[in-house]
């Protein structure tokens, strides 16, 4: 059995001397265990130096490296050799779209979606203009929220060179089917891009099942430190040259790195994926892949138990509107207010500790599509740590407030 309340005896945010919180806002960053605080705390306070094998200091810095892409390539289903770490995955993407750019000119094609984070949208739409390439667009239903594979097969021809579809909706938590769709870009010829970085911290993820040449997470969003990972397979990188610094090494995945990696970031991320790995049974075997994959489905389980709980509890408040509830989908909420502004009751709840914040979070086509603007709605985001007491106070907080 998934034991939540062990998770959150892990978590220094949930737990005194913080204020008790109910935190909805984990589609924006996630709270923080302490043995990944532990971890980056470690990495930072042992003898560190430059990548290498000299000396224990450099030493430490190549061991985190390298376990840091084992333990993200047990997360994601992938290969270790083809594992890039950046900033942010907002940075990867525009790195990797000027690579991919630099082969395409005039009659290419760039398929996007209004479902997507933008972060998964501007880099490609930029780099094919510059290119002079043409972008086309696949819709969603704003009704249902649902994306189909026959939404983008619509959009491809045999000029279609990459294809980039979101994991999930980090707005409406909508789920298209990857699997399907990679299978549809691959028969064009066009590379298959996937923003996992909602979805990440949802499910069990596998790249290569899903068909992504490239598949994009950021380790916040799932208990881990601030940066962003790009997945993909080790020959697909060989055939990339991006621009780089003359000394700095032109092997795979390091062409793609600039710079000193943060080392203890990147510590911090091995130490997430662990904890992730220790939420499976203890009857399940000692491999991490399998342990991670097991943990995610309990967390999936949890979580979707929640949000029927949720959603049941929001069908008898009136006054309130849940939008596109997609048949497949993360348990991430967008909820508006009949005659309210969905920022004004977010101050509401949080004046009561309850993070659950307004606003379109990027997917500003998204919004657009649903008819919100760029105003967006409340954004209600379980997470693994969610429980049945964050529940409640939240659908009470909601009934005193559209009545007041």
């Amino acid at each position: 059995m998934y034991d939540v309340a062990a998770l959150r005896a892990r978590i220094p945010a949930l737990n005194p001397p913080h204020p008790p919180t109910a935190f909805f806002d984990g589609p924006g960053g996630s709270q923080t265990p302490a043995e990944v605080a532990q971890a980056i705390a470690a990495a930072l306070t042992a003898p560190l130096a430059n990548r290498g094998t000299i000396n224990r200091a450099a030493q430490n810095a190549e061991d985190i490296v390298v376990g840091a892409r084992r333990a993200v390539a047990d997360l994601l289903g992938t290969d270790a050799r083809g594992v890039v770490f950046g900033r942010s995955m907002t940075q990867l993407a525009y790195d990797f779209a000027r690579v991919l750019a630099a082969g395409w000119g005039p009659g290419d094609e760039v398929v996007v979606t209004r479902l997507d984070h933008d972060g998964h949208i501007r880099p490609w739409v930029q780099a094919a203009e510059r290119a002079g390439a043409q972008v086309r667009w696949a819709d969603f239903d704003p009704d249902t929220g649902e994306l189909t594979a026959g939404d983008i097969a619509a959009q491809l021809t045999g000029r279609t060179r990459l294809v980039a579809v979101t994991g999930a909706s980090n707005l409406i938590g909508t789920r298209p089917p990857l699997a399907e769709i990679a299978q549809l870009a691959h028969d064009r010829g066009a590379l298959f891009s996937v923003d996992a970085v909602h979805l990440t911290a949802h499910a069990p993820i596998d790249r290569r099942e899903f068909g992504a040449d490239l598949l994009f997470c950021s380790p916040y969003k799932f208990l881990g430190p601030h940066c962003g990972v790009l997945a993909a397979d080790p020959a697909l990188l060989e055939t990339l040259h991006p621009d780089k610094l003359a000394p700095s090494t032109d092997d795979v995945p390091e062409r793609f790195e600039y710079g000193t990696l943060p080392y203890e970031m990147l510590a911090g991320v091995t130490a997430a994926v662990d904890v992730i790995a220790s939420l499976a049974p203890d009857s399940v075997g000692a491999g991490r892949r399998e342990r991670v994959v097991v943990g995610m489905e309990q967390v999936e389980e949890h979580e979707d138990a929640l949000r029927a709980e949720l959603e049941h509890g929001l069908a008898s408040v009136p006054g309130i509107t849940q939008r596109a509830r997609a048949s497949r989908r993360t348990p991430t909420l967008l909820l508006t207010f009949d005659g309210r502004d969905a920022a004004a009751v977010a101050d509401t709840l949080a004046e009561q500790n309850i993070n659950a914040p307004a606003d379109s979070f990027y997917a500003m086509e998204a919004s657009r599509r649903l008819g919100l603007g760029d105003a967006g709605g409340m954004r209600v985001g379980l997470a693994p740590y969610t429980d049945q007491a964050d529940i409640q106070r939240l659908l009470d907080a909601l009934q005193a407030a559209v009545k007041s």
